[in-house]
């Protein structure tokens, strides 16, 4: 009889440890979860109190941002980012780059880029302007799309971002230094469409006192422009996660009842059960 039991025994052990050890693994990955939506909860709202501010002109702009060619720490970055901001000054049409392959409203086409510089006494700084985006001429690539430009001063809104995403990029499109052509050339020397753009190599082709983030415009005027400006909503994104929270805590559940029932209920209630009704009445 022990030789049947000690088996059992060992068999019943391991069984409650590997449940024990599956039970604690989707139950703390259910917790990293809810977690990181949490953590992307606090982005969200800080990112939601920055574009609740008042919007900066061009004295706290030109104060507050630094130079391309300064430090900026990840504390500064993010108590620019997202601050909302109404601007005096010039754009440098002639130096303006268009970002291919940009997708708006499920198309194709490009991310239009213009230096502007802050009116006087600021005019000391300029800032690279997302301006919008503009539908690419397939039929001749080549083909930049009609912008049109405002002369003079103007006055622009928006808010202050981190330069466009960069795009993946061929080993083979290297300029002859080695080094991948990712900046803006302004000097006309080579297309003005671009994959990507690198505010510091333009600031250094082009010898414009460049800020080290950009503008994305939010102004009204954009149709007139010949642009469109349905930038994509930020959310928090909580919700996938709160969704995988759930399933692994579901699983945790399932894994519980499954030990229960196989090993506890049906090990040692149910034998006790067939005995009692098996036993002769008196």
């Amino acid at each position: 009889m022990s030789s049947f039991r000690t088996p059992d025994l060992w068999r019943f052990l391991l069984i409650s440890f590997a449940a024990l050890i599956c039970t604690g693994i989707t139950a703390s990955l259910g917790f990293w979860q809810l977690g990181r939506a949490a953590q992307k909860q606090e982005i969200f709202d800080a990112m939601e109190r920055q574009q609740a501010l008042a919007p900066w002109g061009n004295a706290e702009l030109a104060l507050q941002v630094p130079a391309v060619t300064q430090i900026l720490t990840d504390s500064k970055r993010k108590e620019l980012l997202h601050r909302p901001a109404q601007l005096q000054g010039q754009w440098l049409a002639e130096q303006t780059v268009f970002l291919e392959n940009r997708q708006m409203q499920g198309k194709v086409g490009f991310y239009v880029l213009t230096p502007f510089r802050l009116a006087a006494p600021h005019e000391g700084a300029i800032i690279i302007v997302q301006r919008g985006w503009a539908l690419r001429n397939f039929m001749d690539r080549t083909v930049l799309p009609d912008v049109k430009t405002p002369a003079g001063t103007v006055t622009i809104e928006g808010r202050l971002q981190a330069p466009p995403s960069k795009l993946m990029e061929l080993e083979g499109l290297k300029s002859g230094s080695g080094v991948a052509d990712s900046g803006a050339d302004p000097d006309g020397q080579k297309s003005l469409i671009r994959q990507n753009v690198d505010i510091a190599q333009w600031a250094q082709q082009s010898r414009l006192p460049l800020l080290a983030l950009s503008l994305v415009e939010t102004s009204d005027n954009a149709a007139s422009q010949g642009l469109l400006r349905d930038w994509p909503q930020i959310n928090a994104g909580v919700q996938k996660h709160y969704g995988y929270a759930f399933q692994w805590f579901g699983l945790s559940v399932l894994v519980v009842l499954l030990y229960v029932w196989f090993q506890l209920v049906r090990r040692f209630y149910s034998p006790l059960r067939k005995e009692q009704f098996e036993a002769p009445q008196p």
